[in-house]
């Protein structure tokens, strides 16, 4: 299989943050990694690998040097993606029919979904002889939908409609008497009704990700912001090669689409606790751990946004970015991008030897684009980032669309990254200790 095809695989067993960090875990216990927990004592062997989670939707693996720490290469990416979060079992008021109460969850393109498959899927908390335990779900089948109201009845909507999360966008479930949501779950996961004590469960659609295009060019499937980057970013940290005194981190954050403000999230401890507890484990005292933070790199890694075939106007006139001609790097003057003059150069020249393309991003002058992990991250963890993704369309849709190849691209240049042997010499200046192709040193 590809990189293609081994994330089209990882985005269908990633219905909700939940299911996209077990996949995770089992792809780093299939390498190697060690589980590790935040309430118990670490231990690690020079070179070897561990990950660690919180609130089972984040994920935070490392691989220690095999000799000193000098610093930490480091990716960052989100598990979660714009939804409805299930509030209750049933949306009273309407006779013969039984709709699920939901909320909308990040910043969605309501219209497309509606008219198409969906199912629920996420944790359930349940009850057992020991105390509480929760437990993941996908109900893998067909289950919900969120009907239109017919051009008859609203005849302007061609003309532009607000669709109401309340009145517009809640799921029809069944008719009177059909089974309840908590009936299904209680039989999916093999428990009595009543030891269900609540859940964290959202809708995701049914679509299978797919290529498009006379060569294949593009493919679609839910999620690919940000599961693109997540799988691909995990790839590359698989297939780097370690470095003697650098240390390798490959960070996956829930709460990305509403903030990043959880324990889970980017603006939570998770981070900064980690690399605490590893600079411990490594006998580094404050300064120790300070003076790594300051020679270590991240890579913030979240989609941008392709020139719309039908919508050019929209792009910058200058930075415009399309699928399958590369990493993208994204700017911004008002920083909700992390890019600098300096991150953008080192992070360029490290693609450049490993021949991989690059593009870069930003914004029209005029519309102001969203932000990322990278500068809320920040805020949280002091260190040089630099701002990439992969050119997509139809960001924040039911479904999405990106160039087949940009995976692969994403995957050789993160390998590359973590296996680049450079270091900051002095503020503003990096330097690559091997020699290149042209045999001649790199400075930055």
């Amino acid at each position: 299989m590809n990189t293609l095809e081994h994330l089209m695989e990882y985005i269908e067993k990633s219905p909700s943050p939940y299911h996209a960090v077990r996949s995770a875990a089992e792809l780093l216990e299939g390498a190697g990694f060690v589980r590790l927990e935040e309430t118990e004592p670490w231990s690690l062997a020079p070179g070897q690998g561990g990950y660690v989670t919180r609130e089972q939707s984040s994920l935070i693996a490392f691989r220690l040097p095999a000799v000193s720490l000098e610093s930490w290469r480091m990716t960052a990416a989100h598990s979660d993606t714009p939804t409805f979060r299930i509030k209750n079992d049933c949306l009273n008021g309407v006779p013969g029919y039984i709709r699920l109460e939901t909320e909308g969850y990040g910043g969605m393109n309501r219209s497309s979904w509606l008219d198409r498959p969906l199912t629920v899927a996420g944790r359930v908390a349940v009850r057992t002889a020991q105390g509480v335990e929760t437990r993941l779900v996908h109900m893998d089948r067909d289950l919900l939908t969120i009907p239109s109201l017919a051009i008859h009845q609203l005849r302007d909507v061609n003309k532009g409609h607000e669709y109401n999360l309340q009145k517009d966008m809640q799921p029809l479930w069944g008719l009177e008497g059909s089974p309840s949501l908590t009936a299904l779950l209680a039989r999916e996961l093999q428990v009595e009704e009543r030891d269900i004590l609540s859940h964290d469960l959202m809708l995701c659609p049914r679509q299978k990700a797919v290529t498009l295009g006379p060569s294949g060019e593009f493919f679609q499937a839910p999620r690919i912001d940000d599961l693109a980057c997540a799988y691909a970013t995990l790839e590359g940290f698989l297939n780097a090669s370690p470095l003697p005194h650098a240390g390798h981190l490959w960070c996956l954050f829930d709460s990305e689409e509403v903030g990043s403000g959880t324990r889970q999230g980017a603006l939570g401890s998770f981070l900064p606790d980690v690399l605490e507890r590893l600079g411990d484990l490594l006998g580094l005292d404050g300064q120790g751990k300070r003076r790594v933070l300051a020679g270590s790199f991240l890579l913030s890694a979240d989609n941008g946004h392709a020139v719309h075939p039908n919508f050019a106007e929209k792009a910058d006139p200058e930075n415009r970015v399309y699928p399958n001609r590369g990493v993208v790097i994204k700017k911004n003057a008002n920083q909700s991008y992390t890019t600098t003059g300096l991150t953008q150069a080192l992070f360029a020249e490290i693609c450049r030897q490993a021949g991989v393309p690059v593009q870069v991003f930003a914004n029209r002058a005029d519309e102001p684009g969203g932000s990322t992990l990278g500068n809320l991250l920040g805020r949280m963890v002091s260190v040089p980032m630099v701002d990439i993704g992969m050119a997509q369309l139809a960001m924040h849709a039911a479904v999405e669309t990106a160039g087949s190849q940009d995976p692969a691209w994403m995957v050789q240049a993160c390998a590359a990254f973590f296996s680049a042997d450079f270091r900051r010499t002095a503020d503003g200046c990096y330097q690559f200790q091997e020699v290149n192709k042209r045999h001649d040193i790199q400075e930055l």
